[in-house]
């Protein structure tokens, strides 16, 4: 199992890593036995290139029985705008049964393949079509290991110095003589009664899709029988194609269905956070206006406090024993009382200072405080009866 950093150092050299990253962890997640691979991969023209492959088996039904194919998907560079190159790779004791959709080679021919669309193909619609497609006709068969020479491994792959396919123990539909207790095949003699395939794929050769057929007037095939064999053929490749575009929808419904599911959740948290943005833009004018109360309440004050300063400079200065006055004369037997009261003890005090300073002696600070002390209780008391006689709180 390749981790995440190599597998995302891989792809570093793609245009579109990320796209490419998250399509190999979904087929990944996916199909268990396919893995991330990276090697040296040759083009036709003998250019070298290190990309990324998925390599391992794929499950295939055939005949009530699961097979499992071994295949190979390089990616191109440019995935997703390009298709993938697809082979199959049989172990050594699997030949290729060459059909319209796997050459000689193992290379896999596909309508999916060739009408690839960036914006609605990916890995897993790939797949599912080639399971559909190999469930049909099946791409490999088990040679008889008495009669067949050995296959060359990977003689199917890119040139020397590309990627070698490891074999897979994994059991596979057998050819039509029916040995190893596996449901038997259609003959390996490549004879099909399917027509030829659209010119836009490569060609194949011409006996490998069925032998010729025999002219009309031979006495043994009519022409009710050439029509009904046509009839046949162009049945079945229309079920064919069907299939293969009820799974390319279906993938593509799958894929619409998980981006239907991500934008109700981008679509949820969005309405959270307008939801919030909301409550602090209604909070922001509440404190706006606020604020601008206060600002023009802080005016008003400002104001006043100009006036009042303007008015005050412009008088006369007034003595400070003056400026505190009395409407009657029991609050001025108060005031007075309360000033030489303040008095006595800031003397009081200050004797205390004198003291610790070592000024007087104990004998003087004890006989003034006591003095000081009994003034100031009496003025204290003189305060109360003043208080109350004016009915003030005491």
């Amino acid at each position: 199992m390749v981790d995440n950093d190599r597998l995302r150092q891989w792809v570093s050299n793609y245009h579109n890593p990320d796209a490419v990253f998250r399509e190999i962890m979904s087929v990944t997640n996916q199909y268990r036995g396919l893995h991330p691979q990276q090697d040296i991969y040759t083009f036709n023209d003998g250019t070298p290139m290190e990309l990324v492959n998925l390599s391992g088996t794929i499950p295939v039904r055939y005949r009530g029985s699961v097979y499992n194919i071994p295949i190979c998907i390089w990616l191109i560079d440019t995935h997703p705008k390009n298709a993938p190159i697809c082979y199959v790779q049989p172990t050594p004791d699997m030949s290729i049964k060459v059909s319209m959709f796997v050459d000689q080679n193992g290379k896999v021919y596909l309508p999916y393949l060739h009408d690839w669309m960036p914006s609605s193909s990916d890995l897993l619609g790939l797949i599912q079509v080639m399971i559909v497609t190999f469930g049909e006709q099946p791409p490999v068969f088990a040679r008889a290991k008495d009669n067949d020479p050995p296959y060359p491994p990977n003689s199917f792959m890119p040139q020397p110095g590309g990627y070698n396919m490891p074999s897979y123990p994994t059991p596979y539909p057998p050819s039509s003589v029916g040995f190893g207790g596996y449901p038997p095949y259609p003959p390996s003699s490549n004879q099909s009664s399917y027509p030829p395939y659209p010119t836009s794929y490569p060609s194949y050769p011409n006996n490998s899709f069925g032998p010729p057929t025999p002219s009309v007037g031979t006495g043994t095939i009519k022409d009710e029988h050439i029509r009904e064999s046509l009839l046949t053929a162009i049945e079945e490749k229309l079920m064919r194609r069907m299939k293969e575009q009820f799974q390319q929808n279906q993938a593509e419904l799958e894929t619409l269905k998980r981006t239907q599911e991500e934008l109700k959740q981008g679509k949820a948290k969005l309405d959270s956070i307008l939801s919030r943005l909301e409550k602090e833009q209604q909070n922001m004018q509440k404190r706006r206006v606020i604020w601008i109360k206060n600002i023009t309440v802080l005016k008003d004050k400002e104001q006043e406090l100009n006036k009042a300063i303007e008015r005050i400079s412009n008088q006369e200065s007034i003595d400070v024993d003056d400026a505190v006055t009395t409407t009657a004369p029991l609050y001025k037997q108060l005031l007075n009382a309360f000033a030489e009261e303040a008095a006595l003890e800031d003397a009081i005090y200050y004797m205390g200072e004198a003291l610790r300073c070592g000024v007087i002696d104990l004998d003087v600070f004890l006989r003034q405080v006591r003095t000081l002390s009994r003034k100031q209780f009496i003025l204290r008391a003189l305060m109360q009866k003043c208080r109350q006689k004016a009915g003030l709180s005491v």
